[in-house]
């Protein structure tokens, strides 16, 4: 159903199955994936690909202009994957490089009302943003992580998989996975044991495993160095113990809720 009242460019790409209410806005170059729900006074802005059986709820604004003085009006993009659920009045950005692929939201996404995802931002998939947080322009969120609600992560940041971010945190820099992050300043608050668990994503040895590699880092008084070189010694090869190192690694053992003068 697509309502007569809803402004559609003619441009503008529509699958099959897809509900368009009244008063719903879709821009130039815009590509609507089949089953796709747009509710009224929801905006779809030019540059934006939405996937296959999404839901754009009311006053939601999707490929919204870069908040950002670098951007300078070029033609930029906004990609949603499939199954992606932004609810009322949350905001996407699109990018502000058109050679790139600008802002990602990856596969089964739920977007809480209210939420702002700025530009050039990547979520992976599965991903849970809780009402009211905002995230900043050129930060990647890794797969089934949670930010709840009022959670606000500054740009640049880098998020792993399986964090849970909980209510008011502030991020500014790089949270590795399976953590749960607490307060402001933003603290340690021990392993998403709970989820891994009950989602069956791993075993109790696995998880244990993983809660040893952030002893070493996180409850030692050691350098995030030196918790590299214990973790490898002590605890036994495996791909979270592998991903954990190699996240820490990849950015420069620059982690969050660690001591500057021990980095």
């Amino acid at each position: 159903m697509i309502s007569d009242k809803a402004h559609i460019d003619p441009s503008a790409k529509i699958g099959e199955g897809v509900t368009i209410h009244p008063f719903a806005f879709i821009d130039k170059d815009v590509v609507i994936g089949d089953g796709c729900v747009i509710m009224p006074f929801a905006s779809v802005i030019r540059g934006t690909r939405l996937g296959k059986n999404c839901r754009v709820c009311q006053g939601a604004v999707v490929g919204a202009d870069p908040q950002d003085f670098r951007w300078k009006g070029g033609f930029t993009y906004c990609h949603i994957g499939d199954n992606v659920i932004i609810r009322e009045y949350v905001i996407v950005n699109r990018g502000i490089n058109p050679d790139t692929e600008g802002t990602r939201i990856g596969d089964n996404s739920f977007l809480m009302a209210g939420s702002h995802i700025g530009h050039d931002s990547v979520l992976k998939g599965k991903d849970v943003i809780g009402n009211n947080v905002s995230v900043a322009g050129d930060v990647e969120i890794g797969e089934c992580a949670i930010l709840s609600t009022g959670v606000v992560v500054h740009e640049n940041s880098r998020i792993g998989d399986w964090v849970l971010l909980k209510g008011g945190c502030r991020i500014t820099g790089n949270v590795p996975p399976y953590c749960i992050m607490a307060h402001n300043p933003a603290s340690y608050f021990g392993v998403n044991a709970w989820l891994l668990r009950s989602k069956g994503a791993m075993s109790q040895e696995r998880v244990e495993d993983i809660a040893q590699c952030y002893r070493h880092i996180y409850q030692t008084g050691t350098s995030v160095f030196n918790a590299l070189q214990r973790i490898e010694a002590d605890v036994d090869p495996s791909p979270e113990r592998d991903r954990i190192v190699e996240f820490v690694r990849g950015n420069k053992l620059r982690i969050v809720a660690t001591p500057k003068d021990i980095e």
